[in-house]
Order: structure tokens, then sequence, then C-alpha cells
């Protein structure tokens, strides 16, 4: 039976969604329905449709009390939201539906599983949030929250673990047919810690031990993991926060992570080998992956920054979108991400130019767009001596821009949005090292009227970047110092008609 908080949250979001026209939003980036969207949540393949659900608060475009809106799609790039799924509205979830994941369970009805949060007053005088976790079981739509609430709490928990950051379960069928997740925790040492639980029938869970520990390496507490096996590796990704900066790998404040590894699933211990940041760029925090029926593993994130989220300017009816769906593969030690290949079945009107000179200022007549797909090789233009710079402005006019600025010498590639329209002193730029070959560098930009996103090397790394630039600043220019040949593909990226 639905409650009275959620019929209410329903019935606002579908008369605000009426007043933003489509052109107020992005085009094939999910935005959330009105008002505030964070975190993604409970990504999956059901009954022949992707369901991706949002960390959500419908009645302002600021964070709230949170509800978990719902949003369906046949292509990862087309959506069609549907109603609120979660509310708080129970004794354990009070204060908050956090974030979570989904399953099918072996009845064919969907599991939902979330963190529910209730503020608990101190004896200090102060409130702290007690989280746990709870399940809720529905058709794809409607859901029905579990009796026996909450299935993982505090008596779940290994010995100093903490009870106030215990959330955003991670669930995942086992080949057998029984469930396992995991849950970001922080121990004794107050950094952050992945645990592993496992259950029969998805309701009834038991710790499964502790599957990796920060150790006061990675940021403090680590959010919103998952885990999974990918090309021959296991595959931990997590979004630490409080990170402090290691070179140009990973930055100040809240961040992400991957780890690769061997995992023993029988003794539950995680060998990890590797380390590196998800994303390179300013806006992308959270992800949560998904299988494809035809395989894929599939990554969506939430295209904010939680340092810059509560500042942007200008204020409009919602706040939040979602990365563009990557596929993702394992390389030489490597996480690589690559647009989902759906999105090629978009793209209109190619425009291509080969062996382009570029010294100075350059801007090619076919070129230029808000919603396009475009591949850029660059290298050196003459043998002898090599180029200082080369810079990409996009969404650009007399007033407004935003580029993308490779220094081959330092192979160092700066995203910067400083002119974008932004009115607020935020991150406004962002360093990351690349993998060039003497000067050869490759990058497709895709970009969709509120955001910007690279992927460099064919998906060695990638750059995320939210803009709110006015939707007449169309142009493109490419700027040298020094000597660049560069080739160009654009496409404009349109709906299906």
């Amino acid at each position: 039976m639905t409650s009275q908080v959620l019929r209410e949250a329903r019935k606002y979001e579908e008369a605000a969604e009426k007043s933003i026209p489509g052109e107020e939003r992005p085009i094939f980036h999910l935005a959330s329905r009105a008002g505030w969207m964070n975190d993604p949540n409970g990504f999956c393949y059901y009954k022949g449709q992707y369901h991706l659900f949002y960390q959500y608060y419908p009645y302002e475009p600021k964070w709230g009390p949170m509800h978990w809106g719902h949003a369906v799609s046949g292509d990862l790039l087309h959506w069609n939201y549907l109603p609120a799924a979660l509310a708080p509205d129970e004794a354990y979830d009070r204060d908050g539906c956090f974030s979570g994941s989904a399953a099918a369970l072996a009845d064919g009805r969907m599991l939902l599983m979330y963190t529910g949060v209730v503020k608990e007053h101190q004896d200090d005088g102060s409130y702290q949030e007690v989280q746990t976790q709870c399940v809720a079981v529905g058709d794809g739509v409607d859901f029905e929250k579990y009796k026996g609430n909450p299935a993982l709490d505090e008596k779940s928990l290994p010995e100093g673990s903490s009870r106030f950051d215990f959330r955003d379960p991670k669930i995942w069928k086992n080949a057998d047919g029984t469930y396992s997740c995991v849950v970001g925790n922080r121990p004794a040492d107050g950094s952050g810690q992945i645990l592993l639980y496992h259950s029969e029938d998805g309701f009834q869970w038991k710790f499964g031990g502790v599957l990796a520990a920060n150790g006061n390496r990675f940021g403090k507490m680590w959010e919103c993991p998952d885990f999974f096996e990918l090309d021959g590796t296991w595959v931990l990704l997590t979004s630490p926060q409080d990170m402090l900066p290691e070179g140009l790998e990973y930055h100040n404040g809240n961040g992400t992570l991957c780890l690769l590894g061997d995992y023993d699933e029988a003794s539950g211990v995680f060998n990890e080998k590797h380390n590196q940041a998800i994303d390179y760029g300013i806006d992308f925090y959270a992800p949560q992956t998904t299988l494809t029926p035809d395989g894929r593993r599939v990554m969506v994130g939430w295209m904010q920054n939680w340092d810059t989220c509560n500042m942007h300017y200008p204020k409009g009816p919602w706040l939040g979108q979602m990365s563009l769906p990557r596929e993702l593969s394992v390389k030489g030690g490597r996480l690589y991400q690559n647009p989902v290949r759906e999105l090629e079945r978009m793209r209109r009107n190619k425009a291509g130019y080969e062996n382009v000179p570029v010294t100075g200022l350059l801007e090619l007549e076919q070129v230029k767009g808000r919603s396009i797909d475009m591949e850029i090789r660059i290298r050196p233009g003459s043998p002898q001596e090599m180029y200082q710079k080369f810079e990409v402005r996009l969404a650009q006019d007399h007033q407004y821009h935003t580029s993308i600025i490779f220094q081959p010498k330092e192979s160092i590639l700066k995203i910067d949005r400083k002119f974008s329209g932004s009115r607020r002193a935020i991150i406004h730029q962002r360093r990351s090292l690349v993998h060039d070959k003497g000067g050869e560098l490759k990058l497709r930009i895709i970009l969709d009227r509120f955001s910007m996103e690279v992927f460099v090397n064919d998906g060695e790394q990638a750059l995320s970047a939210t803009i709110y630039t006015k939707q007449e600043a169309e142009g493109i220019q490419f700027l040298a110092e020094g000597d660049v040949n560069m080739d160009v593909v654009k496409y404009d990226l349109c709906a299906f008609e």
C-alpha cells in the first residue's frame, strides 16, 4: 500500500515535470524529473528495460530528505520517468532512503536494497544518522517495504565499526542463485572499509567479512561500492570522501577509486593489485554498474561534485544529471571506459577533416554544436619541433567557452570551464596526466547541452564536467601554440524520431 508521503511525492513530481520545457533538459543524459538528483541507485536490466533509480528530493533543486526517483530506457539513452519508487515513510528510514541497488528474485519480482536513515540525538546534544540496510519488493513500478526491515543493522557489523557510516549496499545474484552484497562502512581507524554479506533469499543476510580496508590510504569513508568480475579481473569501485591529492591521479575532496585484483570467492578475500581514479574531470561520483543482456558491463555515475553542487548558477527547477552510460573493460591492469555503443545510432550529419594544419586559431565551417560526438587526433606538425599547447574550445561564442587543453611536454590534459557561465568561485579546472606518444593524442568529446565528457586514447581515461553556457553558444575553435596536424570527425547527436 502506497504511503501518504510517497503519494504526495508522486503527485508533485508529475505536475512539476510538465512545467519544465524539454529543451531545458539534456537530450540523452538522465536528469532529475524535478528538484534534486544525486547518486544512481538500482541500475539494472529487468523485464526488457533498463531501470535506473536515483537519490531524489523532488520539492527543491537542493539536497533534502532522500526519496528514490525512477526512470526506464530501452537503449540507455532515451529515458522515460516512472513514479518515485521509495519515500522516507517508515520508522527505520524516516530521515531518508539513501543509496542502494536492485536484483531480480527467483519468483520474478524486483528486490531493492537501500540504506535507511534515522537521526539519533546524542549525549553531547548533536544528532547522528544511524544507518541500516533495508529491502523492498515490487513489480518494477510499485514496491512494498519488507516487514522484517532493517535487514542489516549494527548487530551485523564487525567490532569497532561505525553504525553512523554504514551505507550504499550493492547487491548481485550468484551463479548458484544466492545473493551477495558489498556495503561501505567506517572502521575504528576512522577511514573506510567495504563489508561483504551473503543471503540465501535476499532477505536474511549474514556477515561474510571485510572485503577491502582503506587503512587511511585513499581518503576516509568509502561510499557507494560496486564489485564485479571483468575480463578475468575483479574490480572494486568506490567513492572516497576527504581525499588528499596524489600527483595528478587523485584530487582533494570527494573522489573516485578503482581497485583491480584477484578474489577468492571461497574465502571472501580480495587481493588488490592496481589502483586508479575512475574519472579525472570535475563532475563524477558514486558510479554504479549493471550487466546488459549481451554481457557488457555498463557504468553510470552522478555527473556532479559535492564541493560545487550547492553553489551552481543559474538556479533552475532541476539539478543533477547522470553521466553517459559507459562500457567498461580491463586492459593491461587498467580500467577502460567508452560511451555505450548505442550512442552511435544517434549520429547524424557527419563532417570529416584530415591532416588539417593548426597554427594559432582555427575554425572549421562544419564543426559546431551543443549535442555532438567528435573524435580528434592530433600530432606534431613539424618533426623538428614539438608544439607547446593544443586547445579545443567548445560551447563557444564571444563571451563563453569551455576548454580542453593539452601540453605535450608535460603530458598534461586540462579541462577548464571558468568561462562557461558560472558566477561562483568553485572548481573550474582539473588536470590529468595522460599517455601520449610524442605529442600524438586521441580525444573523443561528447557534448549534451549542459555537460561535456572527454574520453582519452580509446577509453584509457575519462574527464567529465557540467557546464551552464547558454545554448546559443555552439561554436568550436581549435588553437595551437606551435604546429599541430589534426584529424577531426564530428557528428550531431539527435534523439530518435
